[in-house]
């Protein structure tokens, strides 16, 4: 019996130790930080400053602070809007380009402690705060480098200032998620009655290195978002679309936020030394702040739905902005809109194909990287091949004729975005149909196709940098189609 024991426990043992070793990351990967700010996927814009009661989008710096009125703020509305259409975050404009800040900051009298809303104690940011924690919502904080109102715009005592503001956001409101650095920088202004016309070097005058320093050390989870990172770019333009190619990977030695790279920002670079993925900015309504005039101007449903899948469906993160009204609240059209969208896309992904179905694949690495991991429901398993394999196919049974239009794939980005060309097919009345071609994979992709009745899925990786990891493949059977 002792022998039969151990030897069923030295089969055991062999057994486990005949897993093959997985592969190296290939180039950049995420960090800890970037893979928590890939999962979210999708969150909150709010802008709210003077501009949302003098019905302007750029401030000029001079607005009296007593315009600023939300009679009716209620940031826990926000965050149930929020919280009710599926996003995970909110990020808040807490300074725009005007200087007024939405906390009593100690730097300026331009804020929200000159106001009359509540008698000048009022704090946008920390009820904002509040209602994040209460809807299980992550904050991200906007701090625009430009300022209109401030005297010493342009000068070395305005990094100083700027600097002093960022560390009062990133040490009196808990945790950050994202840091948001706007690209507009340096113009006409008020500047303290100066009224006149403030350049500077947007490349070197910020000491970027540095400042980003300071959100290092006092947000360490937290992302950093510009036109040039350093951990997550602007996608190149604000009408809501990713680029179908979308490297995760950037060469951003020599950018800068404000620079001209929005011709390149879309793509990324195949050969970037840095992880460094997009995300695309859109506003629910034309302007970023509310405005009277655009409250039948409001996104469809249907154009939400078209703008998650150019967004998110491309690798993409979406950061929709939901400006809030001259009372403090969502306005009631864009809820309706949301919470339509928000049906929209549960009905679209609701009927899931292939979780748990046969997969067969001509090429594996061995014991662990096996092609069920890609349907198995658990985002750290992963089916891969041999080292020097960089192509391969993965065929999904579906057991019987199934309907089918929409199709997730996503690779196991901890070891690197690899897939360079993929293709997808469908097996119907016994010969195979070609339905997509794409290029990049990364975080995750969304493509839809004509509605099939096929038994089969074949997705196929033409060409990779490395062995390529695909660790979810999901089919669905969208409505409406």
């Amino acid at each position: 019996m002792k022998k039969a024991l151990i030897l069923l426990l030295a089969i055991i043992s062999f057994s486990a130790s005949s897993q093959v070793a997985p592969p190296a990351p290939y180039g950049p990967v995420p960090s800890a930080s970037q893979l928590a700010w890939h999962e979210m996927a999708f969150y909150m814009f709010a802008h709210l400053t003077v501009n949302t009661f003098t019905d302007k989008e750029w401030g000029y710096g001079d607005e009296k602070e007593s315009v600023f009125i939300p009679a009716r703020l209620d940031c826990r509305q926000w965050a149930r809007v929020a919280k009710e259409a599926g996003m995970k975050g909110i990020i808040i404009t807490a300074k725009h380009h005007d200087g007024f800040c939405l906390w009593p900051s100690k730097y300026t009298e331009h804020s929200v402690k000159n106001s009359v809303w509540k008698n000048g104690k009022g704090d946008v940011i920390r009820e904002l705060r509040q209602a994040c924690d209460e809807y299980g919502l992550k904050l991200g904080i906007y701090l625009s480098p430009w300022d209109r109102n401030s005297p010493v715009y342009g000068t070395p005592e305005y990094l100083v200032y700027y600097r002093n503001q960022l560390k009062e956001l990133l040490t009196e409101y808990g945790d950050i998620f994202e840091v948001w650095f706007d690209g507009a920088n340096g113009g006409d202004g008020y500047y303290g009655g100066k009224r006149e016309v403030r350049k500077i070097d947007n490349k070197t005058f910020y000491d970027w290195t540095n400042t980003h320093k300071i959100v290092r050390e006092l947000q360490p989870s937290a992302v950093i978002f510009s036109d040039a990172g350093p951990d997550v770019r602007w996608v190149g333009n604000e009408s809501g679309l990713g680029s179908l190619t979308n490297w995760c990977l950037l060469k951003r030695d020599d950018m800068y936020p404000g620079g001209d790279f929005a011709s390149i920002l879309g793509e990324g670079h195949e050969d970037g030394k840095y992880w460094v993925p997009a995300e695309v900015d859109v506003s629910i309504r034309p302007g970023w702040f509310y405005h009277p005039s655009q409250d039948s101007l409001v996104r469809t449903p249907q154009n939400l739905m078209d703008l998650y899948y150019s967004s998110i469906g491309r690798n993409s993160n979406l950061i929709l902005n939901v400006p809030p009204d001259r009372d403090g609240l969502i306005h009631n059209n864009d809820i309706k809109s949301l919470k339509a969208f928000r049906d929209l896309l549960t009905k679209e992904f609701e009927r899931e194909l292939a979780r748990g179905k046969k997969v067969d694949v001509s090429v594996c690495r061995g014991k662990g990287f096996e092609g069920s991991n890609v349907n198995d429901g658990n985002p750290e398993t992963y089916w891969t091949a041999n080292d020097s394999e960089k192509s391969g196919d993965i065929i999904i049974d579906l057991g019987g004729e199934t309907e089918v239009n929409r199709i997730l794939i996503q690779e196991y980005i901890k070891l690197g975005q690899r897939v360079q060309k993929f293709g997808v097919d469908a097996f119907i009345n016994g010969q195979w149909k070609h339905l997509i071609d794409g290029t990049t994979i990364g975080y995750k992709i969304i493509r839809k196709f004509p509605l099939e009745k096929a038994t089969k899925i074949k997705v196929s990786i033409g060409k990779s940098k490395a062995c390529p990891c695909i660790s979810s493949i999901e089919l669905f059977r969208a409505p409406g189609v």
